[in-house]
């Protein structure tokens, strides 16, 4: 087995080149962030179609609007409980083997899931999509960290390769787009051609080199020299409540709850918002799914350009809190005002709106893949990570999709669509205010290195 040598972890140094290794596990690794996109982002744009065929109903039955906030929160509560299961599992176990399974997960769920053929087999091959998903977040982050020591380096190839998840949402998007197009090509599935079937099951094409490449890679020097000299202590989710880690833990998981219900209870929400403009409201179906994924495409470059710009700022600015709210403050203003005007009357200012919205928003998950692992020592990272990612991010967080759709109902406006906007600007301006209010408490790391 090939092993990376750690390079220098003086922050005064400059990081020798990378390795061909080393090139390869970084592209792994991007790859890998990519399809967690593709399979989680896609969920807004098929599952709307998906519904209207499985449970045979219109798009504005309430049933859809129902089904849809299960569609987002019961896999993302499923992918939360074994997400940290699974970051449990990746300190006792290791990150390189943790990941091999997980990709396994998705893959098959994702295939599976294309042939569902009802409501309840499509949500249970989510949730087994969002599992291994949310597993894979973790074990990547903890397993990039360790095996780049030098603060620059690694700070910039986490950053870096984290922004290939928005790719993955773009991939994602312009997939869903053709298959709208040239689907009717395409070999029949469950008797018909219909988009969201072959959409749910192209992440399978990515996953595939991963599967092939990832059981050769190597583990992660600190993890496996502690492991083999016997001095690895054994993780415990009850550690994180201990008085070094209880702030740390806490702030962490509400301000993850806060970016996730962001990106859940407004964002996400878009893909059925746009067919009520007035643009596209007298538009057929198949052209309404055409520039709903146009919009997404929108969505999905500002989150890359978000992601790209953290990465860039992350080894410039020294003060984590001063980095997080130049996303903050922006998004606190803006998402509101996206939700109030353009998305309710303005496909154009929309399309621009949700593009802002979507680079500060988006930006903040690259924010703590890079911060969570200089927090927490070797033996808690991956339990820390995932603490704070599937039990804030995951299980509390994507409660803001089922909380955006039961709003609806109280919603002034006088379509479905725009009162789904005005609940999407309540429940998106009132987490990101929760988060900015809490990043006052957020420690800043002591020190570059990351702790043993």
């Amino acid at each position: 087995m090939a092993t990376v040598q750690p390079s220098a972890s003086d922050s005064s140094t400059s990081p020798a080149p990378l390795t061909p290794l080393q090139w390869v596990i970084c592209v792994t690794a991007a790859v890998g962030f990519a399809v967690d996109s593709v399979v989680l982002l896609m969920a807004p744009l098929v599952i709307p179609p998906a519904l209207v065929e499985l449970l045979g109903v219109p798009a504005a039955n309430p049933r859809v609007n129902e089904w849809v906030g299960f569609m987002l929160y019961v896999p993302a509560v499923a992918g939360g409980i074994f997400g940290l299961l699974g970051g449990y599992l990746t300190d006792r176990f290791g990150r390189r083997n943790v990941l091999v399974g997980c990709t396994l997960l998705y893959t098959v769920s994702a295939l599976a899931a294309g042939f569902s053929t009802s409501v309840g087999v499509l949500l249970f091959w989510r949730s087994c999509s969002f599992v291994g998903v949310c597993v894979e977040f973790v074990a990547a982050v903890a397993w990039l960290s360790e095996l780049f020591p030098n603060p620059k380096q690694r700070e910039a190839i986490v950053g870096y390769t984290q922004a290939f998840g928005s790719l993955g949402g773009i991939m994602a998007t312009g997939t869903y787009y053709l298959l709208v197009i040239y689907g009717q090509r395409l070999p029949p599935i469950g008797g018909g051609h219909e988009a969201w079937r072959y959409t749910l099951m192209s992440g399978v094409i990515l996953a595939i080199p991963l599967i092939i490449i990832r059981p050769f890679l190597p583990e992660s020097p600190v993890w496996r020299e502690k492991k083999a000299a016997g001095t690895l202590k054994r993780p415990s989710p009850a550690e994180l409540f201990q008085i070094r880690y209880r702030r740390t833990t806490i702030v962490t998981t509400v301000m993850m709850a806060c970016a996730y219900g962001a990106a859940f209870g407004a964002i996400q929400q878009v893909p059925r918002i746009v067919p009520g403009l007035p643009d596209v409201r007298t538009l057929a179906r198949p052209a309404q799914q055409q520039i709903v994924s146009g919009v997404q495409l929108y969505q999905e470059t500002g989150g890359l350009v978000g992601r790209l710009l953290l990465a860039f700022l992350a080894i410039r600015i020294l003060g984590r809190r001063r980095l997080l709210r130049l996303f903050q403050i922006p998004g606190l203003v803006l998402l509101p005002l996206v939700f109030l005007f353009p998305a309710t009357s303005s496909l154009a200012l929309l399309k621009w709106g949700i593009f802002a919205v979507g680079l500060l928003t988006i930006a903040q998950f690259s924010f703590w893949g890079n911060y969570l692992p200089r927090v927490y020592p070797t033996h808690l990272r991956g339990t820390g990570e995932s603490f704070a990612a599937n039990v804030g991010g995951r299980m509390i967080g994507t409660s803001a999709a089922l909380v955006t759709t039961q709003l609806v109902q109280f919603m002034p406006g006088a379509t479905a669509p725009t009162r789904l906007a005005y609940a999407c600007a309540l429940v998106g301006t009132s987490v990101y205010a929760i988060g900015f209010i809490t990043s006052f408490w957020l420690p800043e790391p002591r020190r570059g290195e990351l702790p043993e």
